[in-house]
């Protein structure tokens, strides 16, 4: 054979596809009993594919990489994605924030289509296939060695993926693949997830549709966005949490420090006038019932514990420094994150294969002649969105069309 991908997930199908458009015979080896199965569970099981953008907004939405990725987001762009999806028979909906989902909310049906796409181009695509290990010599690929033997091949693609969901096959071979042959893998760290902020976890549940997170380190401000947060039994997830992980998961822990503003749309004068409007409104009644017009129960006694204020305490006996306390609570609440959840639970890897050792225009890898790679098993990650799945089908195009 002559082309061999690794992988069969969306940017290794994609990848196959391409290549086998063009003419070329390839061979696709996919080591799970399916091809696809993380795109199963993306979008909560729709799979938002793409973002309807145009490439420079895209390239906004990556977090690391995105220079590198310039040229492949103008090469196979957002649009691209779409009108692929949809010349092969997939129609396709716009939902909120320019993500684009399949009109049938399957993921499986974005799934089927690459799966078609590829035996329609003549892919032969193999199951249960497990590569151990990729023979070059004198800097060149030779072949793939795995569960059925060797096979030869004078381009192999690596698209095997990242770290994150194990479960479904991500378990880090293309960074083993890529360390043998000489590659620089920047240590894995998960993005998109989930942070564990111990102090918070009795407010488990509660989701707030419209508050501020900020994240300083050493007094400085690294991250500030305005969103929807949920409190977990771990602490906190949510949209702005997941922005907030790929931002800083590359940062110890401990030098960082979170602040939650519950009442972004008011300033410190404005929300303490409210505060004298409800006490003056209900000043014989408790504090712990008197906040209940500001924010969930759950968080009540979160709260007022920060302010230094007994729950118990009549509103009419609020001190102004109390007050003030209780205002800075409010605007500035503040958290300690302990660690990011794990792979386990992550949308994506951040890191990878050192991008300064990969070709931009054709994926190929600048050390070993032949060998490709695209996808998540780059050191290249994005936001939410859709973005992560663009840059594995912008990526997967290169390497396939680059794969001459």
């Amino acid at each position: 054979m002559k082309k061999v991908v690794i992988g069969g997930g969306a940017s290794g199908l994609m990848a196959a596809y391409s290549a086998a458009a063009r003419g070329h015979s390839v061979l696709l080896l996919e080591k799970n009993e399916k091809l696809g199965k993380k795109i199963y569970i993306t979008g909560k099981g729709r799979c938002n594919l793409t973002n309807d953008c145009p490439p420079a907004e895209f390239l906004e939405n990556v977090v690391r990489g995105g220079k590198f990725l310039t040229g492949a987001a103008y090469r196979f762009s957002s649009a691209d994605t779409m009108r692929f999806f949809e010349e092969h028979g997939l129609a396709l909906k716009v939902e909120r924030g320019n993500r684009v989902f399949p009109v049938s909310d399957h993921a499986s049906d974005v799934t089927k289509t690459l799966e078609r796409a590829c035996r329609e181009a003549g892919v032969d695509i193999r199951l249960g296939v497990e590569v151990k290990e990729i023979e070059a010599e004198e800097s060149t690929v030779r072949g793939i060695i795995c569960n059925i033997g060797r096979i030869s091949a004078q381009n192999v693609i690596v698209a095997t993926g990242g770290l994150s969901y194990p479960s479904t096959g991500s378990t880090g071979d293309g960074y083993k693949f890529a360390g043998d042959l000489g590659h620089t893998v920047t240590p894995c760290v998960p993005s998109l997830v989930g942070v564990e902020v111990p102090r918070v976890c009795a407010a488990q549940g509660i989701s707030l549709k419209n508050c501020a997170l900020t994240c300083t380190r050493g007094g400085k401000r690294v991250f500030h966005e305005q969103g929807e947060l949920l409190f977990t039994h771990y602490g906190i997830s949510g949209p702005l949490v997941l922005t907030l992980s790929a931002e800083i998961n590359r940062i110890p822990m401990d030098e960082l420090a979170l602040a939650l503003d519950f009442k972004p749309a008011l300033e410190e004068g404005q929300l303490e006038a409210r505060l004298l409007r409800d006490f003056s409104e209900r000043a014989n009644e408790r504090m712990k019932s008197v906040m209940r017009g500001l924010l969930p129960l759950g968080l009540v006694g979160l709260v007022l514990a920060e302010a230094a204020i007994s729950p118990e305490k009549q509103a009419n006996a609020v001190t102004r420094e109390e007050r003030m306390r209780l205002v800075r609570a409010l605007k500035a609440f503040p958290m300690r994150p302990q660690k990011l959840r794990g792979f386990e639970e992550a949308v994506v890897t951040s890191g990878g294969v050192s991008l300064q050792e990969v070709d931009p225009r054709t994926m190929q890898s600048k050390k070993i002649k032949g060998l490709y790679f695209c996808g998540e098993v780059l050191d290249l990650d994005a936001y939410t969105g859709g973005f992560n799945l663009q840059i594995a089908f912008s990526t997967g195009y290169l390497a396939g069309i680059g794969a001459e």
